[in-house]
């Protein structure tokens, strides 16, 4: 049986090293059998791969790749806790994306995270989720996202 961490190398994708946070808080904290993450912002090699809202300076495609990016950091959060093997499923996406005046497409922008989470866990990268739209997100990021992921109790 391939494992998580295999299919993401299928995928010719790793995982990042942990995001450090903006603030305190933790990246991510295992409750029972789930691990919730905080909001991931789109880092890459520790820097912001893009700022602006969507709907002025930021394409709807351009979201869509930094919201997979925001994924991959939450998994890696994941990772940090748990390992990503340990995932049964992921149960719940909250997207948060940085919207100009008028723009109405934030669930089109999360499709990237919902479909990579799809690409890399099949079936059990199934969930529910909010895309929710924002005058702001920190650092002037154009999305944030957070998920919660279901665990073997065994971990």
């Amino acid at each position: 049986m391939t494992t998580w961490t295999q299919r993401l190398a299928e995928l010719g994708l790793r995982l990042p090293e942990v995001a450090r946070p903006v603030a305190s808080y933790a990246p991510a904290v295992r409750s029972g059998d789930h691990v919730h993450t905080a909001g991931q912002l789109p880092f890459v090699e520790g820097a912001l791969a893009a700022t602006g809202k969507l709907g002025a300076e930021v394409t709807v495609e351009e979201g869509q790749r930094l919201a997979r990016v925001c994924v991959l950091n939450a998994l890696a959060a994941v990772d940090g806790v748990v390992g990503l093997d340990a995932v049964s499923g992921v149960v719940k996406v909250v997207g948060f994306v940085a919207s100009a005046p008028g723009f109405t497409a934030q669930p089109t922008v999360l499709n990237g995270a919902s479909e990579l989470l799809g690409e890399v866990f099949g079936s059990a990268g199934t969930h529910a989720r909010s895309a929710v739209g924002v005058a702001e997100l920190p650092l002037g990021a154009p999305v944030e996202v957070e998920l919660v992921a279901e665990v073997s109790t065994h971990s």
